[in-house]
């Protein structure tokens, strides 16, 4: 009985809650509510900051800018240098060929094929050859580029050698969420320029991959100029789990450059465009292989190793003569005169092991970065051969033999350690040091030079040192600074006799020097900045002197003839401002001021030897400045620049008139403006466009005493161009 009345009773509970509640829910109002959509104009990361602790490198307290090439508004596929590196402070382009290379420097330095600097492609070493020729002739298509990496030379320690910093291409890695993707860039512009690079990469499984081919066509902005480039690429990522990854990468770059020759300044007063040559072709053609093996070994250690390879040929056949020499059909043979040839081949290989192990003291973290590096360079020299008398890029000998035929060998083995100490939650200090050991052997023949005089070695024993700093004074701002010493090895060129009358030094030894910085950068609400000063110094400087032998017979002598020193400050600020959900704007300068000077030494003038104690230092202005506005409006971008460079000189001596060659003498002051936009319709289709130097400037930026030849060398005036740009 009690349970017959204990299941009634939850019976008529059960049912007067039901036809209660159930009542009330019958008559709720059910309505759907209208989505909500916040919509704002996303901010355009274009220049950003690398992180302390980056892979296995450490950059605590160090000078760097990340360029994001999506994320900026320039001419990347003729690789204009101002553009590119419009937020960086201090960088002088020297602007010439259209584009094959990027002739950069920073801080005072010569902008030759950027052979300043330490430069890479993701990590892999892709300069020539370090000691014997470190121009990198490796020209990447920059549409392959995802951003630019660019550390200064206080993190040289951990890099290796070259005063200017270490340049880093981080190139596409495809669409990683689906197992095919593609990209492909079509540009059209002035002077004939057709260009088109074409992608494709993915995922599957656990292997990435990426390809890709380009190929341009320029005629130039002088008469009888033009470019004829491909380049490819090719790599495969294999991972087999989240720490480990393969990466086999290998890539190519080609191309046949018709130097139209220097010119005087009355031929470049009378016409800019003008060509004094139409025969002199110039072609690297350069491969860069390389391994790179990844490994977190647990949450405090990282290893890489890293195996690659710089070969290939660096060939010209030219007229090579002064402006002021003709290159015409001679009337009795009813030919041209015969042409030179000259052949590098560059076999460079590089092995680099890297650890970075995280560990305690108390309660802060501390980084350590340990590493090897192997360098096997042999650069073989081929010069002065006698080629036709035709017109075509001809590499055809007329006469056996070379009037210069060397191999310069190296062999350079490096170890170096750096330590990342945290004093305090917003103070820590990096202290390293790098030793450096090697040699490098010239053997070979000089047709007009004695074998038993023949400079044969130059020995390089470098124990180096450094140090940085942050501290962090408010949120998102910091202080830092640093010092590291660093050296650059002797060019091959520069231990090359010219002639039965010049003689090397034999105890001339390498370039060697420091870098010290201090600045302040950070973020607050609309402002970024990064401000700082900076001192270079360049000891044991090259040059020549004028001396006689005991019979008082003039001689050359080449050797070490000086120090320098270069002060300066960097300035970048720039503010963005959200004017309304859909539409932004950003205001930036990157200003550089500097002063470069001689500190002891002499040079060779005539048969006099001067003194260049006081003396600027050639190719340095005073004030490199870059100033530029960026509109956006949902996907569509207008931004305007402004780069001033004011007047240096061409050489030492600080000539002011110009030589009959046009060789030396002033590179006046010039101001150019360009303007870029880019219209995005989606996350496929995109267009780009550019007005670069829209005033027409007739201008000039060095006035080289080498390749391509001495004298001035026209840059582009008033250009166009524009990409269609589509993915899938």
């Amino acid at each position: 009985m009690k349970i017959k009345r204990v299941k009634f009773l939850f019976s008529v509970c059960f049912i007067i809650l039901n036809s209660s509640f159930g009542q009330k829910l019958d008559t709720l109002k059910q309505e759907i509510l209208s989505p909500i959509t916040i919509e704002a104009q996303p901010i355009r990361h274009d220049i950003l900051r690398i992180d302390p602790i980056h892979g296995t490198y450490l950059l605590t307290g160090k000078k760097n800018e990340v360029i994001s090439l999506k994320a900026i508004d320039a001419n990347i596929t003729e690789r204009t240098g101002r553009q590119l590196f419009a937020k960086v402070p201090g960088i002088f382009v020297y602007d010439m060929e259209g584009g094959n290379q990027l002739n950069i420097s920073s801080r005072g330095l010569d902008p030759h094929r950027g052979w300043e600097f330490n430069q890479r492609k993701d990590g892999a070493l892709s300069n020539s050859d370090l000691y014997a020729y470190p121009a990198s002739h490796y020209s990447i298509p920059m549409e392959s580029v995802e951003r630019i990496e660019f550390v200064r030379g206080t993190s040289s320690l951990q890099y290796g050698s070259q005063f200017g910093g270490m340049l880093n291409f981080i190139t596409k890695q495809g669409d990683t969420t689906k197992p095919v993707s593609f990209e492909s860039f079509n540009t059209v512009g002035s002077f004939n320029l057709l260009s088109a690079y074409n992608a494709i990469g993915g995922k599957i499984n656990k292997i990435k991959y990426y390809a890709y081919y380009a190929k341009r066509s320029r005629d130039g902005y002088r008469t009888s100029e033009h470019t004829d480039y491909d380049a490819q690429g090719i790599n495969f990522t294999y991972e087999p789990n989240s720490k480990l990854s393969f990466r086999l990468d290998w890539v190519r770059s080609n191309y046949i450059y018709r130097i139209p020759g220097p010119l005087t300044d009355s031929m470049f007063a009378q016409d800019p465009r003008l060509s004094t040559r139409s025969r002199s072709y110039f072609n690297p053609a350069i491969n860069i292989p390389s391994l790179t093996i990844k490994w977190d070994i647990n949450e405090n250690t990282r290893f890489t190793y890293v195996s690659s390879a710089v070969v290939g040929l660096r060939s010209s056949v030219t007229f090579d003569k002064p402006a002021t020499i003709k290159d015409s059909i001679n009337p009795l043979t009813l030919e041209y005169s015969n042409r030179q040839v000259d052949i590098d081949a560059f076999n460079s290989y590089t092995q680099e092991l890297r650890l970075l192990h995280t560990y305690r003291i108390s309660r802060f973290k501390n980084n350590l970065a340990i590493g090897a590096q192997v360098l096997t360079n042999n650069l073989h020299r081929k010069q002065l051969g006698i080629g036709s008398t035709g017109t075509d890029f001809d590499l055809t000998l007329v006469k056996p033999g070379w009037g210069r035929d060397m191999h310069y060998r190296t062999n350079n083995f490096a170890l170096y350690a750096e330590n990342s100490f945290n004093l305090t939650k917003d103070f820590m200090v990096n202290i390293g040091a790098r030793w450096e050991v090697g040699e490098s052997d010239m053997t070979g023949h000089i047709v007009y030079y004695p074998d038993d005089q023949f400079p044969v070695s130059v020995k390089r024993n470098y124990p180096l040192f450094g140090a940085n700093f942050t501290y962090k004074l408010i949120e998102k701002s910091e202080f830092y600074g640093g010092f590291s010493q660093t050296y650059r090895a002797m060019l091959l060129k520069d231990l090359v006799p010219n002639s039965t009358f010049e003689h090397v030094d034999p105890n001339i030894k390498d370039a060697d020097g420091y870098n010290a910085e201090i600045g302040y950068r950070g973020n607050f609400h609309f402002l970024s900045w990064d401000i700082s000063c900076f001192m270079l110094q360049y000891n044991n400087r090259f040059g020549t002197l004028s001396l006689t032998d005991e019979n008082g017979n003039f001689y050359t002598y080449r050797t070490n003839t000086g120090n320098s020193n270069t002060k300066g400050i960097e300035a970048f600020i720039q503010g963005m401002w959200n004017i309304s959900n859909h539409s932004q704007i950003s205001v930036f300068t990157s200003t550089s001021i500097m002063n470069g000077r001689y500190t002891s030494g002499n040079l060779k003038s005539g048969n006099q030897n001067i003194e260049l104690k006081g003396n600027k230092i050639e190719t340095v202005p005073d004030l490199i400045s870059r100033n530029g506005v960026t509109y956006s409006f949902k996907g569509f971008s207008l931004s305007a620049l402004l780069s001033y460079v004011s007047q240096s000189y061409a050489d030492a001596l600080n000539t002011e008139k110009p030589n009959a060659a046009g060789s030396v003498g002033l590179v006046p002051a010039y101001t150019i403006v360009d303007l870029n936009s880019t219209f995005r319709f989606s996350n496929h289709i995109e267009i780009r466009a550019s007005l670069n130097n829209v005033l027409d400037r007739q201008y000039f930026t060095k006035r080289p005493s080498f390749y391509p030849g001495p004298g001035i060398w026209t840059s582009d005036g008033r250009s166009m161009t524009a990409s269609l740009i589509f993915r899938i």
